[in-house]
């Protein structure tokens, strides 16, 4: 009995890997739709909210409906960004301790709590930093105002320690504290895996040398580390920017200003927890609704264009180490 051998380049793949092949590419585009989905319903149900006939309420006193979401963009930016400035060399350090420093008996454990971090929902958060957080860092909001409120982020609205005293601690910089909790396993996590990932070649041949740790640290690991870095940092920025509950219950201001003052009764607020504050009383009305949904037209804009940015910078940095 003969039998015919078929060449390798005109054999068909196994039905297992046409299967696996359908299912994933149909699970890319089922992302991609509800990316789109979710676009078109921003755009069409928020569209009137850019000119709507009762300017002066539902614009918050503002005449246009740019001038009442940019103070709104502006809170969102710069809360995000100062949680993240205090996440982020916390994070970087974690990581470093687990995968350099720690003994293998205690690194396993602090590597399980900050993950555990991760799985504790936001409204958790919120109760704990609206009640606990807010009341402990009351005190030094209080030597913040009265000895550094000539910095902008510490002045206390003008109102010194009275104003403070109104909002009893939950303002803007308890829900930056709070916010860069919530980031903080995110970038560990990641920061922790691209670490582990630095070729032991590297490391030793730096050692070889008479390297120190730090020196190996400093040489190998973290610029082979950048490119991972900065993904977890965007990530981590991803969801300080649209975090809605903690915000929402942490810091008590509800009005779309301008301000870098942290600690007044008119510090800013961002456009998630703002949503969420108006959402009871503006949802009545058609225009209310179109106004809120704009807003959230624009908090999708934002987090898209800190993503593209994001992917621009790790291929750039990929780009520069090869």
């Amino acid at each position: 009995m003969s039998t015919q051998s078929v060449p390798a380049g005109r054999s068909r793949p196994p039905i297992g890997d046409k299967v696996f092949a359908g299912l994933a590419r149909a699970a890319g585009l089922t992302i991609l739709l509800a990316l789109g989905a979710v676009f078109v319903f921003l755009l069409v149900q928020g569209l009137p909210g850019f000119n709507v006939a009762d300017k002066a309420t539902l614009y918050e006193g503002h005449s246009t409906f740019w001038g009442f979401v940019l103070p709104l963009l502006f809170g969102t930016v710069l809360i995000a960004s100062l949680a993240l400035l205090i996440a982020v060399p916390f994070a970087i350090a974690i990581a470093l301790f687990i995968t350099y420093y720690a003994p293998k008996r205690l690194a396993g454990p602090v590597a399980y709590v900050i993950d555990l971090l991760a799985a504790i929902p936001s409204i958790v958060y919120g109760l704990w930093g609206g009640i606990v957080l807010s009341k402990a860092l009351f005190p030094g909001y209080e030597w913040l105002t009265k000895h550094l409120g000539w910095i902008p982020f510490f002045k206390g609205g003008g109102n010194g320690i009275t104003g403070l005293a109104a909002n009893g601690g939950q303002v803007a910089f308890t829900a930056v504290i709070v916010l860069a909790i919530m980031v903080l396993p995110i970038i560990t996590a990641i920061s922790r895996e691209v670490f582990a990932q630095t070729p032991t070649l590297q490391q030793e041949a730096a050692l070889g040398l008479g390297a120190t740790r730090w020196e190996v640290i400093k040489l190998a690991v973290l610029p082979h580390a950048k490119s991972g870095i900065v993904a977890g940092v965007m990530l981590g920025l991803g969801r300080a920017l649209g975090e809605t509950m903690a915000v929402y219950m942490v810091n008590k201001a509800a009005a779309p200003v301008v301000s870098w003052d942290l600690l007044g009764q008119t510090d800013p607020t961002t456009i998630a927890a703002y949503i969420a504050t108006a959402f009871a009383r503006e949802t009545d009305t058609a225009d209310g609704r179109a106004v809120l949904i704009a807003a959230g037209l624009m908090l999708f804009a934002l987090t898209f264009a800190v993503n593209f940015v994001a992917r621009w910078v790790i291929a750039r940095s990929e780009k520069a180490a090869r």
